[in-house]
C-alpha cells in the first residue's frame, strides 16, 4: 500500500531535482493505465480529478477509485482533487479519501486567495491531506489570457497561506495541443530565490520534453500537470482503431484498443521528468 500525500512526493522530488507528473483522469480506464505504468516504472504519480472528471463521476467514487489503485501499487500514488474552486469542494475531497486537494483562488484578490487557501490548509492538515494553491493565472489556449505570477506576491502567498505546493504562471497554458510554449525561467528562478516551496506548472502538455527535463533538473518546479497530451493520444488512437474494428460495439473493448498507445505515451511522460535520482 503506497497511498502518498502531495507533500511527501514533492519534497523528495525537489530535493533530488526531478519532477512528478500530475495526470488528469477522466475515468477508470485511464486512471488504471496511469497507475499501472507508474508501478511498472517504479515511479511516483499523481492521479488528478479535475472539474470535468468530477462533473461526470461523484467525488466519493473517485476518491475510492484512486485509493484502490494506490493500494494496489508498490510506487507512491497521490490521490489529488484538482481545481477546487470552493472550500466546500475541497472539504468534500478530503472527506472522500483524497490525499491532496488544490484550491484554485487564482481569480481572487491576493488577500482573499491567501485567506481562503489558509482556511483549507488548516482543515486539510488535520487529516494529513496536502494542499496546492495557485497565485497568478494560467490561461487557456484560445481562451482567457494568462497573468504571469508576480514573484513578490508568490512569496507572500506561500508564507501566509502555508500551502504545501504552489502553482504558478510562467508561460504555461491550459489545453495547449502543440508543444510550442516558451517558459519564463527568469520568473521561476526569481520566485525560488524568495521561497523554497515546491512549484507546479499547470498546462504542461504544451511544454516540449527537452524543456520539461531542463525545468525539472534546474528549478524548484517538481510537478507538471498533464492532461491534453494524453487525452489527445487516447482520442487519436480511438479514431484510428474504430474503423478497423467495425463489429466491435462494446465500449470497454473499444476503450481497451487504445490502452497500449496510452500506456506508451504515459511511460514517455513519466520517464522524461524522472530521469534523476529518486
Amino acid at each position: 500500500m503506497t497511498v502518498a500525500t502531495l507533500s511527501e512526493v514533492l519534497t523528495k522530488a525537489k530535493e533530488n531535482k526531478y519532477a512528478v507528473a500530475g495526470l488528469v483522469v477522466l475515468g477508470w480506464e485511464d486512471a488504471r493505465c496511469y497507475a499501472e505504468t507508474a508501478d511498472e516504472l517504479n515511479l511516483p504519480i499523481i492521479l488528478q480529478a479535475g472539474p470535468g472528471c468530477r462533473a461526470n463521476t461523484p467525488v466519493s467514487i473517485l476518491g475510492n477509485m484512486f485509493r484502490h489503485l494506490a493500494e494496489q501499487s508498490s510506487s507512491p500514488v497521490v490521490c489529488h482533487l484538482d481545481h477546487g474552486y470552493t472550500k466546500e469542494e475541497c472539504i468534500e475531497g478530503i472527506e472522500s479519501g483524497f490525499t491532496s486537494v488544490m484550491f484554485d483562488g487564482s481569480k481572487l484578490p491576493i488577500s482573499e486567495n491567501i485567506e481562503k487557501t489558509n482556511e483549507i490548509v488548516e482543515i486539510a492538515h488535520q487529516s494529513n491531506v496536502s494542499v496546492e494553491g495557485e497565485i497568478g493565472f494560467v490561461g487557456y489556449s484560445e481562451g482567457a489570457s494568462s497573468e504571469t505570477t508576480d514573484p513578490n506576491q508568490a512569496k507572500e502567498f506561500a508564507d501566509k497561506s502555508k500551502c504545501d505546493a504552489m502553482a504558478i504562471s510562467a508561460g504555461n497554458v491550459h489545453l495547449q495541443t502543440s508543444k510550442s510554449l516558451n517558459i519564463d525561467f527568469e520568473v521561476i528562478k526569481k520566485i525560488q530565490t524568495l521561497t523554497d516551496i515546491p512549484l507546479v506548472l499547470h498546462g504542461s502538455s504544451g511544454i516540449d520534453y527537452t524543456m520539461r527535463r531542463e525545468i525539472a533538473s534546474t528549478t524548484n518546479v517538481c510537478k507538471f500537470n498533464i492532461g491534453t497530451e494524453l487525452r489527445k493520444t487516447f482520442g487519436d488512437a480511438l479514431r484510428k482503431d474504430m474503423p478497423n474494428n467495425p463489429d466491435v460495439y462494446d465500449r470497454i473493448q473499444l476503450i481497451n484498443l487504445t490502452l497500449p498507445k496510452l500506456k506508451e505515451a504515459t511511460k514517455k511522460v513519466l520517464e522524461n521528468i524522472s530521469q534523476f535520482d529518486h
